[in-house]
């Protein structure tokens, strides 16, 4: 299905990993409603089977392949079904993942290892695969890799999490330079909505829970903290994924709710110096009115609710 709009990818096909519902839907349709065709991914059948019949009753081609990502042969499939149903690959959206959230005394190697896989892991095994099947077809492509505010600033509870969302932000980077020979761009995402995962940050939940009734997220959310829902951020993916955007590579893009930003990426900001270098005295000394006299915030900031007037 195409619509009208300047963003066309008719001809072009999608892999949108954890698609079957939340984000991952919502981009899903997004492309098909631009014209791509889609390959749905998720780890149950009859989820990824309803998000193919919400696409297709749409308007929009759509097939699913159900496996989890992390590994290598899970990558392979997922560009195999896109190439055999479709004849080629043009846009990889990885955008699975799970949540293990603990503090750090209390989190297990398996909650560690469980998310780095899906989220890391599979993040790189996908995009292998999808960057060495755009480089045999010669005409460039798209990744957009999912990453998360928790990535860019840390977050209460998600060793696991953050730090794979860092990597992805890292290795979209690291991608846009060593894929740019190949028209291949690659960026991150951050988007901001209301989800499962978001219902889990207690700051949030109220507001998730509201929007599930049938309740509209407040203007100070839309806009103010960028928090909206999925479809608010889907518009960005099939934007990246046109011609477009052929020039756009190597960055962090949020967005959420009525709002799109651009991330800063990390950089020395303050610098001092010591003739002969640094002891751990004179660092004692200069911190306080050098380097720490304003030191960096870490963390997700709660929503700022206005005062009532």
């Amino acid at each position: 299905m195409s619509t009208s709009s300047v963003i066309d990818l008719t001809g072009k096909v999608a892999v949108v990993t954890g698609s079957g519902r939340g984000l991952g839907l919502a981009y899903a349709h997004a492309l098909a409603a631009h014209g791509a065709s889609v390959v749905v991914n998720d780890i149950d059948e009859a989820v990824a089977d309803a998000a193919v019949k919400s696409i297709a009753d749409a308007g929009g081609t759509a097939v699913a392949e159900v496996v989890p990502v992390g590994t290598a042969e899970a990558a392979d499939r997922l560009v195999a079904r896109a190439v055999t149903e479709f004849g080629r690959l043009d846009i990889l959206v990885t955008n699975a993942g799970i949540l293990r959230d603990k503090v750090l005394w209390k989190m297990t190697d398996d909650d560690f290892d469980a998310v780095i896989t899906t989220h890391l892991k599979g993040t790189f095994t996908c995009a292998r695969a999808a960057a060495v099947r755009m480089r045999e077809q010669g005409e460039g492509g798209t990744l957009v890799l999912v990453g998360s505010p928790a990535g860019q600033r840390g977050n209460f509870g998600q060793t696991n999490y953050a730090a794979a969302k860092a990597g992805i932000a890292a290795m979209a980077r690291t991608w846009s330079m060593e894929l740019a020979r190949a028209g291949v761009t690659v960026n991150a995402i951050v988007p901001v909505a209301a989800t499962a995962m978001t219902e889990t940050i207690p700051a949030f939940a109220p507001y998730v829970e509201a929007l599930r009734a049938g309740t509209p997220l407040p203007g100070f959310l839309r806009k103010g903290e960028g928090f909206g829902t999925p479809e608010d951020c889907a518009a960005l993916v099939p934007f990246l994924a046109s011609d477009e955007a052929r020039d756009i590579t190597g960055q962090a893009i949020g967005i959420g709710g009525d709002r799109v930003t651009l991330w800063s990426h990390p950089q020395e900001i303050k610098a001092a110096y010591a003739d002969g270098g640094w002891s751990p005295d004179t660092l004692a000394d200069a911190w306080p009115t050098s380097l720490g006299a304003e030191p960096q915030t870490v963390g997700i900031p709660a929503p700022r609710v206005p005062e009532a007037s």
